[in-house]
């Protein structure tokens, strides 16, 4: 076990506790709970910059989510990519809601934002390049 992988494990342990918030846990410059607030803040301009290709919704395809939460994201040239966020930023995204989200297409963390970043290929006018 490498040394991150303990101390992982060590953190998740105090965190099941109840004995550490790791929204606390900083690198020396910023917190987890700094850095994901910056992220739903950077992906709500985002979206809202493209409402045409963006939404959220308070339930998944299939009518789940998790307590507390709202799923919103975006249909890119390269495929969607989606964030679950706390209700309390529901009205950071001013784009369609939709009753229930589109079925989610597998793409993991590394993917979205793979895909979040092709849209800065879209023409300085705002056009998306044609098919």
């Amino acid at each position: 076990m490498t040394i991150e992988e303990h101390l992982n494990h060590i953190i998740k342990n105090l965190d099941d506790k109840g004995e550490i918030d790791t929204n606390k846990i900083s690198d020396g410059s910023h917190t987890f709970e700094e850095l994901y607030d910056h992220r739903a803040k950077l992906f709500s301009v985002i979206c809202n910059l493209h409402k045409e290709i963006s939404w959220k919704s308070r339930l998944h395809d299939d009518g789940t989510m998790y307590e507390g939460y709202f799923i919103v994201g975006i249909e890119t040239e390269e495929g969607q990519a989606t964030y679950h966020y706390g209700l309390e930023l529901w009205d950071l995204f001013d784009v369609e809601e939709l009753p229930r989200a589109p079925k989610y297409d597998g793409h993991h963390s590394n993917q979205a934002i793979e895909r979040i970043t092709s849209l800065g290929k879209v023409k300085a006018k705002g056009s998306y390049p044609k098919q």
